[in-house]
């Protein structure tokens, strides 16, 4: 067992792991948050195309295997609750590429399409 992506604390196989294998979906927007961050630490293409409003999504995705996403911190949720249709989630999402650090700060928006939670869009600062 290791450690979840999403630095909750919990191990994947009880975190992000189920949502990932769609074995279950994501309660609020910031559990898809979290596991949208995991998916792309594991390189799950599908999952994130999945977790995408169809208006928004690219018709084209890859993900670059040059970046490894090492660390998610929440920095604030709006709304997006199990009673909400609507909500944001701040992130800060450090990765590694070329040897360098960084960090991607932003602020997402997530809604309810046929019960499930889905990324609109998000705004970096």
């Amino acid at each position: 067992m290791s450690g979840c992506p999403c630095g909750s604390g919990s191990e994947l196989s009880g975190c992000c792991g189920p949502l990932l294998a769609g074995e279950k979906r994501a309660a609020t927007a910031e559990q898809l948050m979290r596991s949208r961050f995991t998916a792309y630490a594991v390189g799950d293409v599908d999952y994130v195309r999945q977790t995408w409003h169809p208006q928004t999504c690219p018709k084209h995705l890859t993900l670059d295997d040059s970046i490894r996403w090492t660390r998610l911190d929440v920095v604030a949720t709006d709304r997006g609750s199990l009673f909400d249709t609507t909500g944001t989630v701040e992130f800060r999402a450090f990765f590694r590429q070329d040897g360098q650090r960084d960090v991607m700060h932003e602020v997402s928006e997530f809604v309810r399409l046929d019960r499930s939670w889905v990324y609109l869009s998000g705004r970096h600062t």
